[in-house]
């Protein structure tokens, strides 16, 4: 075990090395460092005048060597005008060249600083993570029961009514993305002229004009059943129905096997069987894509915290790219390349572990 978890993290390095120079090169294009300059100086700088402010900010040089830099395994840039004053990456804050360290990259926790938000990238990604961290356990707490339960009851008896009802649905809502979902969503429980939500309040059922709230911004400060709802199950549904497919695969496979009909033909009852002979083995292989949806939350509360205006990671990532944030950008980058490392490993790891018959080489 021992071996195998050192040659996973040494690939785990590689692969975060390798995704965060691209993202890196990506973001540093020369348009992108002239629509920076633009942004940061003036929109009519001259050509020769938006030369001079990227290399003034160390953003010239080759690719590579501001990647090290961005790292932290290269000393930061350093430059002296022609008054004499004294400028670099690790000249921050009131810090004379003298006092500066050498090396202020991501390794040493100098993610650099938002121009958006004109706030350390840092501090601005542990805020909005801790929003999207909520919002990403409701999901879980919602998503995982319930497609379980979808998926043992439609495998328990495979091309039963049941069974195809409940296929039926997690089809359905797997080929649902989060940004149709959502609007259906809003417009059948938070719209004031069609859904529910008017005939409800004629009727006397509900004070408020809409059920429940159609944006999630309120969440920001205090989470509520009736602002938080909607986002939850716009995530939730799309990963519903695509772990109850699995689930089912998987559970329809484990009843076929021979140990199942042999407790069958002993007399056990069928629940019993269920719980204590399949439902174990047929959980092995979901709780490998149970945890690879945390990768893809990330991607979907880009679109969700968007459309309910609920500002988190995904709101950020949106601000960022749509303001040429190149710092903010990054600092998502590692965050999103960190969260689907570090689940691949856990998913492995279970895997080894709830399936004794896996051998590591």
């Amino acid at each position: 075990m021992l071996g195998f978890l050192l040659r996973r993290f040494g690939v785990m390095l590689l692969t975060a090395l390798a995704l965060t120079f691209i993202v890196f090169a990506l973001t540093n294009l020369a348009p992108n460092l002239e629509k920076l300059a633009r942004t940061e100086g003036s929109v009519r700088m001259t050509d020769a005048s938006v030369a001079a402010w990227i290399e003034q900010n160390g953003h010239g040089g080759p690719m590579i060597g501001r990647y090290a830099e961005w790292l932290g395994v290269k000393p930061g840039w350093v430059i002296t005008d022609a008054k004499g004053v004294t400028r670099g990456r690790c000249i921050d804050n009131g810090v004379t060249p003298e006092e500066a360290p050498r090396y202020c990259g991501i390794l040493q926790g100098d993610w650099g600083q938002s121009v958006v938000f004109k706030q350390p990238v840092t501090r601005v990604l542990a805020d909005k993570l801790g929003s999207t961290a909520w919002l990403m356990l409701t999901v879980m707490l919602v998503m995982v029961p319930v497609s379980l339960l979808i998926g043992v009851l439609s495998g328990m008896r495979e091309g039963s009514r049941l069974d195809r009802v409940l296929s039926t649905f997690a089809i359905a809502s797997t080929a649902t993305p989060e940004y149709v979902s959502g609007v259906i969503l809003v417009a059948l429980f938070a719209s004031t002229t069609v859904g529910i939500s008017p005939l409800l309040h004629e009727w006397g059922w509900i004070e408020s004009k809409t059920l429940f709230l159609g944006t999630a911004t309120s969440a920001m400060d205090k989470i509520t059943f009736w602002n938080f709802a909607l986002p939850v199950m716009t995530i939730a549904l799309y990963g519903i129905g695509y772990i109850a497919r699995m689930t089912r695969a998987s559970m329809t496979e484990v009843m076929t096997q021979q140990y199942i009909r042999t407790a069958r033909l002993k007399g056990v009852a069928f629940r019993q069987v269920v719980i204590r002979h399949a439902l174990r083995n047929a959980l092995i292989a979901p709780f490998t894509v149970i945890m690879l949806q945390f990768p893809w939350l990330l991607n979907g509360v880009v679109i969700v915290e968007t459309l309910f205006n609920y500002k988190g990671f995904g709101w950020t990532l949106v601000q960022a790219a749509g303001n040429n944030d190149i710092e903010l950008l990054l600092g998502c980058s590692v965050v999103a390349v960190f969260v689907v490392l570090v689940t691949q490993l856990i998913s492995d790891i279970g895997y080894v572990f709830l399936n004794p018959r896996i051998r590591l080489s």
